[in-house]
């Protein structure tokens, strides 16, 4: 069990505040997910983290231990983290992609061992991507390849998932199934699982506990219901919406108000 902790985090680039004193738990056996506007800062506290990104100030702890105080190599084995994009290795095929989320375990140099070729075949099946494995990145579709990076993730068999937008150019049956295997993982495995979001009726279904940002800052921590409520919705992305039960899951379903044409106009 794995608990990742960021303490007031601060990042600041030529003068500007992405983070402003950022301080939150994620804990084992959730999903946490990360909401607000574009330029909120949500990629950027994800990436500080994953211990990708240097903060300016604060910490971020895994198990209590400050994770800039660790190797590289000791936090891959427990922590896994996806781009919103690929990372360029077009040129290879999916299976030598996805083994690539054993270099934690064995380095980059020895052959892969017969635990390592299982868990590479454990994550390809669990992700739908072993009938790929011989295929080049570049020949998959978008949301094929979001599939496989992930499966690499896996692969690292890690005790936290840090995903960016995993939902991102996938249609909507492969966005639910990421979605709930990512929430198993969470409740069945025990992961400590952070996921950044940009649809909020995801966010709130899938969710089970949301952290709005809004101009670096978190505006509130909690329970989707919580948190998922017009006034802050509102304040956050700067234009009202109200919020209804979902006909199905009872869970908030935001709705964003347009304005009216003659407003428009002027």
């Amino acid at each position: 069990m794995t608990t990742l902790t960021a303490h007031n985090l601060m990042y600041v680039v030529n003068r500007r505040t992405i983070l402003d004193r950022v301080h939150l738990v994620a804990c084992p056996g959730e999903v946490l997910v990360l909401i607000g506007p574009n330029g909120a800062g949500k990629t950027t506290l994800l990436r500080a983290m994953a211990r990708l990104l240097a903060p300016s100030g604060g910490a971020v702890s895994l198990d209590g231990r400050h994770v800039w105080q660790l190797a590289p190599r000791a936090v891959a084995r427990q922590l896994a983290f996806t781009p919103q994009d690929g990372d360029g290795a077009s040129s290879l095929t999916v299976g030598q992609i996805v083994a690539l989320g054993r270099a934690p375990h064995r380095g980059w140099l020895l052959p892969l061992s017969a635990d390592d070729r299982a868990a590479v075949e454990r994550a390809m099946a669990r992700t739908g991507v072993l009938p790929f494995r011989e295929r080049l990145l570049s020949e998959l579709s978008g949301g094929e390849q979001r599939r496989v990076i992930l499966a690499r993730a896996l692969a690292q068999e890690p005790r936290a998932l840090l995903l960016d937008e995993p939902t991102a150019h996938l249609d909507l049956k492969y966005q639910v199934e990421l979605l709930d295997m990512v929430r198993c993982l969470a409740h069945r495995d025990g992961l400590t699982v952070v996921v950044t979001l940009h649809d909020l009726n995801q966010a709130a279904q899938f969710a089970d506990r949301a952290a709005l940002l809004a101009e670096g800052q978190i505006l509130a921590v909690g329970a989707p219901a919580a948190v998922l409520s017009p006034a802050l919705l509102s304040q956050a992305y700067g234009t009202p919406v109200i919020v209804v039960s979902h006909p199905v899951y009872g869970t908030p379903l935001v709705v964003p108000l347009s304005k009216p044409d003659e407003e428009k106009q002027q």
